[in-house]
């Protein structure tokens, strides 16, 4: 099984103090697959992408205060079963 660099997390700082964000979408797509192995698949590029989404989309909710906490959460999931 080959090794796989995970999200790099000096990046995510980076976004998280609001650098970064000038970068183009495209740029940011690139950069995301130019990091991926050379034998990476097709799929495997995809995940990445779709979960480096995923980041970025929770990154801006936390920023625009679209979070709750983890006790909110608990309470919304145990309604859920009722």
């Amino acid at each position: 099984m080959r090794s796989r660099k995970l999200f790099d997390l000096s990046a995510l700082t980076e976004i998280m103090k609001g650098g970064g964000l000038m970068t183009s979408t495209k740029t940011r797509m690139v950069e995301v697959i130019q990091e991926q192995p050379e034998d990476a698949t097709y799929d495997e590029i995809m995940r990445e992408l779709v979960f480096r989404r995923m980041v970025d989309r929770g990154i801006e909710a936390m920023r625009d205060g679209k979070t709750i906490s983890n006790e909110e959460m608990a309470h919304r999931i145990r309604t859920w079963s009722r």
